[in-house]
């Protein structure tokens, strides 16, 4: 990691001051990438049995590579460690950047690896997250990552299991910076990441990569693209595609109006957002910048559109008193028929298209979490 100067802010969480430098930003690593690491730590400095904590761990992130992390030691004793680690998020405007990771470890005779949320860290109150009511808000991909780290060494050193708590300082104070509370999410932040690294992106650079990636594709002659608003929706189009180039895929992340104009701009025939629910119920309303803190999901809209295919009274008042897209999907699964899920990529279509000036044909295909189809729509029809 890059060598950083640290100095403590006022709400006692440690600051990492950036470098201000030409050239390209430089990236940084997620809060579950430093929980991991710390927990790491934590776990060898209690397996070695030594005074002094590993000065440094390397773990390995979803995305394949390696990376190291520097270790700030806080305790030992007897079946019971704790580690830190300072998130350097690079180059990337995340409130969490220089906030102290910390994980304590405590060796348990029951197998297995089981996880708690520490000071600053958020439980989960409200359903439609990825994550159960009452279980602390570290992210699934976050705790795969550390009991893909953990179990291991246990096993080595002849350990059943371990309970982890994951802590930071301050993070109720930074927690006020996000929309956590709004989605149930209590006592602090999550510990997040799907892929261990953060992109450094500013607004104006990822529309820029945008307009840019859709150039490129017009360039080579292609006359369709897929607009995809992340890595797992990208896989996901991919497998619906096979036939066309990687070239015509283009994350757009948040900035699918970037992308729809762009593709008006350079000429686009053919045109199609694969998303999944919590974007999708944004386009719905006619948003087209998704981010979590712009604006809300429209849950009223949400529920009269349901009432064209439900006279469930109950359920509908359900939708309009969710608390993410995810948690619509859990209420209509399996309950309400497809066409409710179709007609909201029908109404997505038809904002897509009229903000594109209907420049061209537009699809809009809801994947579920797993990358199967769950409805598309091509201008308020069926395709």
């Amino acid at each position: 990691m890059t060598k950083t100067q640290q100095s403590p802010s006022a709400s006692g969480v440690t600051r990492i001051r950036r470098s201000r430098h030409r050239g390209e930003l430089r990236r940084g690593y997620t809060t579950g990438a430093c929980a991991t690491a710390a927990s790491l730590a934590a776990l060898q400095w209690l397996c070695r049995g030594e005074p002094s904590a590993p000065e440094r761990v390397t773990i390995q992130l979803p995305i394949g590579e390696l990376a190291g992390f520097d270790v700030i030691p806080q305790s030992l004793e007897p079946g019971r460690a704790c580690c830190a680690v300072i998130k350097d998020a690079g180059d990337d405007p995340d409130c969490t950047h220089g906030a102290v990771i910390t994980a304590t470890l405590e060796l348990e005779d029951q197998p297995g690896i089981r996880f708690e949320a520490g000071e600053g860290v958020a439980v989960v109150t409200l359903p439609g997250l990825e994550l159960a009511v009452g279980e602390p808000a570290i992210n699934p991909v976050p705790r795969k990552m550390m009991r893909e780290h953990l179990l291991p060494l246990l096993q080595q050193s002849g350990l059943s299991g371990a309970r982890v708590s994951i802590s930071i300082p301050g993070g109720e104070v930074l927690a006020e910076q996000t929309i956590g509370r709004r989605l149930g999410l209590v006592g602090g932040l999550s510990i997040l990441g799907t892929r261990g690294t953060v992109n450094p992106y500013s607004t104006s650079a990822y529309a820029a990569s945008v307009r840019q990636s859709i150039q490129v594709a017009r360039a080579q002659g292609l006359e369709q693209v897929v607009l995809t608003t992340g890595s797992r929706t990208e896989k996901a189009a991919m497998s619906q595609h096979p036939d066309l180039t990687d070239t015509a895929f283009v994350q757009v992340g948040d900035f699918t109006g970037v992308g729809l104009r762009a593709a008006a701009r350079y000429g686009v025939r053919r045109l199609e957002l694969v998303t999944m629910i919590g974007k999708l119920c944004k386009l719905v309303s006619g948003t087209m910048m998704t981010h979590v803190s712009g604006r809300p999901i429209d849950f009223d809209l949400m529920a009269r559109l349901a009432t064209d295919h439900c006279q469930d009274g109950a359920l509908v008042d359900q939708i309009r008193q969710a608390n993410t897209g995810r948690h619509i999907l859990e209420l209509v699964r399996g309950v309400l028929p497809q066409s409710y899920l179709q007609s909201l990529c029908a109404e997505a279509a038809r904002h897509c298209a009229d903000y594109s000036h209907n420049a061209f044909l537009v699809s809009v295909r809801l994947v579920d979490f797993d990358g199967s189809t769950l409805a598309c729509a091509c201008h308020g029809e069926s395709l």
